[in-house]
């Protein structure tokens, strides 16, 4: 595995590139989630680019951006065993040599809700540190987790909007056996909270449940599935069924639809959903 720290040694090797090329971006601090969507970029081109970098524009005045874990060397090693064959690795002198003074604005609709009425300006930093990574990598395909849900539907629609020349492929969650998605967060829970973390994995099992038997009662559902949640000791933040396009209340009965949910077990966050 070849690592690149400069924009200009990624493209040399870009250039010299046979046949097509994905990219999987991240932040490091890898788990299993990360390497699967790796793996799954083998099934979509002959040479996948990895990237790492922690992405200052989209934490928020309560985030730590000097707190997130930094493990270049373990990443390194996982990425190479996975048959990753480049990395761009820059540093912040290097993605941002100047202040950014040129943004991606998502779509209010898509950025004011949810996730983004609980990190105000974040999707704006996903998106324009991603739309840069990809005209520095320019791949034929691009892959995120559906993890993040709300992520994956602005940087879809953002590529599409913007007539970006690359395919966006979602890359499925990844569990542990207790249904708990795997998260760079999880590390943060204590014994006793990684025992009880799976039931947010349940409650939105529930929901999805009930809609494909047929219950079409989202507030109900909703509010047991909160109330569920708060009863255990979780803080939660929403627990809400949208359309998958835009993430928007359900309209038409045939709308493909998403169960999203966030609460604070302790002092973690943990996001999950479930396509219905």
């Amino acid at each position: 595995m070849q690592i690149h720290t400069t924009i200009q040694s990624l493209r040399t090797a870009r250039a010299a590139a046979n046949g097509k090329v994905a990219l999987v971006p991240t932040m490091g601090n890898l788990h299993d989630g990360h390497i699967a969507l790796m793996r799954q970029a083998a099934g979509h081109a002959d040479s996948i680019v990895a990237s790492i970098f922690v992405n200052r524009l989209q934490f928020g005045p309560r985030d730590d951006f000097d707190r997130y874990p930094r493990t270049f060397k373990d990443d390194c090693e996982r990425l190479e065993a996975a048959g990753v064959a480049h990395l761009f690795a820059p540093d912040e002198g290097e993605m941002y040599p100047q202040p950014q003074q040129y943004h991606v604005d998502p779509a209010p609709a898509h950025v004011t809700i949810l996730e983004g009425e609980f990190r105000p300006g974040h999707f704006r930093g996903v998106a324009t540190v991603v739309l840069k990574l990809l005209n520095i990598v320019r791949p034929d395909v691009a892959l995120f987790g559906k993890k993040d849900y709300q992520q994956l539907m602005v940087l879809t629609n953002m590529v599409r909007e913007l007539a970006v020349a690359v395919e966006v492929v979602p890359g499925e969650t990844i569990r542990a056996t207790d249904g708990l998605a795997l998260s760079s967060r999880n590390g943060y829970l204590s014994a006793e909270e990684r025992a009880e973390a799976p039931r947010l994995y349940r409650e939105l099992a529930r929901i999805r449940d009930a809609v494909r038997g047929g219950d079409r009662d989202f507030l109900k559902l909703e509010t047991e599935a909160t109330a569920g949640l708060a009863a255990h000791g979780w803080h939660p933040d929403y627990v809400a069924v949208r359309r998958r396009s835009d993430l928007q209340p359900p309209g038409h009965a045939d709308d493909p639809l998403v169960v999203l949910a966030a609460a604070k077990l302790g002092h973690t966050r943990l996001i999950d959903n479930l396509e219905i």
